[in-house]
């Protein structure tokens, strides 16, 4: 098939990520489905087409622009643990600032946990993940995947800021400037623990299964 595939893969991604959070696609989506039902359905479209897109890059003309080197490995499995523990630590926790965000009103300022360093937690994971597979991937096709993913990431966070500060207004800037001077310590210690073993338990479990679902083992 060539390249065609792995078009209308990138295709599907980008269109499945913007038409049903348009909000008046959206709104028609959540009456008919419920905020769970939409929740759901939008979690397995985008995990499906993803797996879709990653496949059709493995499945695409191959095309070298730098040879690979066994460090290049050790560098992308010491980002995904990070990527692992990031999003073990953000996922489902109250954030104002970004997508993915639980319970926000229980936002504490004082205690921002991982919103301290950045308001996109989920968008740094997602950029870094791009980035380390982006290194060991020196073909056209990945490169393009990876590249793409990682400035969709970036510019994400962007957008993100400015709607947030457009809806939120003054109060985008007061807890922001709080969270900045807040100091580094998580919501919950005992939480926060928990987190990160799931979140090495998260890392162990993509090591197994990469091989299977990608066909390639991250441990060589």
């Amino acid at each position: 098939m060539g390249w065609a595939e792995f078009i209308a893969a990138f295709g599907g991604f980008f269109l499945s990520h913007s038409v049903p959070v348009r909000p008046k696609v959206k709104a028609w989506l959540v009456e008919r489905l419920g905020p769970r039902g939409f929740t759901l359905g939008y979690s397995l479209l985008s995990l499906g087409v993803l797996a879709w897109v990653i496949g059709a890059a493995g499945r695409a003309p191959f095309v070298p622009l730098w040879d690979w080197a066994p460090w290049q490995g050790y560098v992308t499995l010491g980002v995904m643990l990070a990527v692992c523990i990031i999003l073990a630590l953000a996922i489902g926790r109250p954030n104002p600032f970004s997508f993915g965000g639980a319970n926000n009103a229980r936002f504490d300022p004082e205690r921002p946990g991982l919103v301290r360093v950045t308001r996109h937690p989920m968008l740094v994971a997602l950029a870094l993940w791009a980035l380390g597979h982006l290194l060991a991937n020196g073909d056209l096709a990945h490169v393009i995947l990876f590249g793409s993913f990682a400035a969709f990431a970036i510019l994400g966070a962007v957008l993100i800021d400015r709607r947030k500060r457009r809806i939120m207004g003054a109060e985008w800037l007061r807890l922001d400037h709080a969270r900045r001077r807040a100091e580094m310590a998580p919501q919950s210690g005992g939480a926060a623990l928990m987190r990160g073993i799931l979140g090495l338990f998260l890392y162990a479990a993509l090591l197994v299964a990469h091989p299977h679902f990608f066909g390639v083992s991250p441990l060589g």
